[in-house]
């Protein structure tokens, strides 16, 4: 166990260690401001003695020369361990990260047992193909394809759904044979240690699965920067994924990026209005906020603009507002004190630009660090709320007038993660879902996540993909063999 008094260690080579230095910090209930526990704080030499663990598992390890099947048996004792221990998964990560028990336990749980069978499956399908050549006479050559683990692969996940985002890194990259050194957020990574237990118990050997904690200068910077690792994987902030970017660039090492967004969300005059605002309201109050998909741009027509405005300012008070492990609430507090005085400070600079607060916009005066959900009417394209990502319970509702103008308005933006439209016009929803710049696009829904959907983003949001058959690409590589049959 990784766990002494409430002390929790680092996972390399199939042992639970302290930091060399002995160092710790501490995380905090973001619901109470109360410390719950205390992380090993890794440096450079644990992600050595880390990375080399990794190495060696893929270079010299069972686990790349294992038979698929096998392989995927131990998956499959993964996702059933996942499952059986999803109310402890879900009340660890609620209490470290603030996200609201039900959505965990609901929502994110069934989705990571499912996407670890969903890899699972596809271990026993690495396909390759055979080439016919063009230049050469029939049967002169035999020319085929493989495909194999890339290797050594880095992953750093951020601290909203930390037990979500540790699945969907860990499930494609254990499927495809690589092995594996996370680095969870340094305010959220008691659920992926307790994933790191249980795939330690799913019986993947020694060296495959391994975890280091700490910040993200000591831990994260060294890791991507690696000489020896092949491939990173980052879920979080643009501006962090920039430099990751720089630092990995040194080494060519390859890398998948999962960044922000501010998402656009449409709703048209002939949509269903009570399943429009509910929908809409979920699009950006989802995790508080703190979701990447978090729809920060509300697109309202004109002619129904007020109606909506109506409806926002009677719906949100209802909407219940506490501690995140209580099974009743459904908007939790923002990660730390730090975070919730960055989101205020949006809210403030919109209205001094000229907006108004239609609803919310209050901290909550209570142990934790609440905001109330907050509706912003008076909003132009140009403002700061409306262009950056905020990360928080805050939504801007802007009207507009026709299909080509809030078309144009929602791509107009340098990211590109997700938007949403509620119309009853199929043709339009269909237009909308083509046209606009966006790698995930909910009709009349929002937030449909599966484990066969491929997940990522456009232009600034990411480079390459979560889920789906398509995640599994990025933690291969084809290698292309010919045979003289001579």
């Amino acid at each position: 166990m990784t766990t002494t008094t409430n002390r929790h260690q680092l996972l390399i080579d199939g042992k639970w260690v302290d930091a060399l230095d002995g160092a710790t910090i501490d995380t905090v209930n973001p619901s109470t401001g109360e410390k719950l526990a205390e992380l090993a704080a890794a440096t450079t030499s644990d992600v050595d003695l880390a990375v080399d663990a990794a190495r060696r598992a893929f270079d010299s390890g069972p686990w790349r020369r294992m038979p698929a099947e096998e392989r995927a048996r131990i998956m499959h004792r993964f996702a059933d361990l996942i499952e059986a221990n999803a109310d402890e998964l879900a009340l660890i990560d609620t209490k470290d990260c603030g996200k609201p028990y039900s959505f965990i336990r609901d929502i994110d749980l069934p989705n990571m047992s499912d996407l670890v069978r969903y890899m699972a499956g596809w271990a026993t399908k690495l396909e390759g193909r055979t080439i016919p050549l063009s230049r050469q006479q029939p049967g002169d050559y035999l020319s085929y394809t493989r495909r194999q683990p890339i290797g050594v692969v880095a992953q750093v996940i951020p601290w909203n759904g930390a037990a979500l985002a540790a699945t969907w890194k860990l499930a494609p990259a254990l499927a495809a044979g690589c092995t594996v050194v996370l680095k969870p957020a340094e305010l959220a990574s008691l659920a992926p240690i307790r994933i790191a237990e249980l795939a330690m118990e799913a019986g993947f050997p020694d060296g495959v699965v391994n975890l280091v904690t700490g910040t993200g200068t000591d831990a994260g910077a060294p890791l991507v920067a690696h000489p020896r690792v092949d491939k990173v994987a980052f879920t979080g902030s643009v501006g962090t994924g920039k430099s990751i970017v720089a630092a990995a660039a040194q080494n060519l090492t390859k890398m998948t990026l999962e960044l922000g967004g501010k998402s656009p969300v449409v709703i048209y005059d002939d949509a269903d209005l009570d399943l429009a605002v509910d929908g809409a309201l979920a699009a950006v109050l989802y995790a508080q906020g703190e979701a990447c998909t978090a729809g920060s741009r509300l697109y309202v027509q004109r002619a129904i603009v007020d109606e909506v405005k109506e409806r926002i300012v009677n719906a949100v008070p209802r909407i219940n507002l506490g501690d995140s492990a209580q099974r009743d609430v459904m908007v939790g507090p923002m990660i730390s004190d730090q975070q919730r005085s960055k989101v205020v400070s949006f809210v403030d600079g919109a209205l001094e630009q000229g907006a108004d607060v239609l609803v919310g916009g209050t901290q909550v005066h209570k142990p934790g660090y609440f905001l109330a959900p907050t509706v912003l009417s008076g909003v132009t394209d140009t403002m700061t709320v409306a262009r950056e990502e905020i990360f928080g319970p805050v939504v801007s509702v802007m009207p507009f007038d026709d299909e080509a103008e809030v078309i144009a308005r929602a791509n107009n933006t340098t990211y590109g993660l997700a938007a949403g439209v509620w119309t009853s016009n199929i043709g339009r929803a269909h237009r909308y879902a083509d046209a606009v710049n966006a790698g995930a696009v909910w009709v009349n829904c929002y937030n449909v996540f599966d484990a066969a959907l491929p997940f990522g983003g456009f232009k600034h949001s990411g480079w390459g993909k979560e889920m789906g058959g398509e995640a599994l690409d990025s933690y291969l590589q084809s290698k292309a063999v010919t045979v003289s049959m001579a």
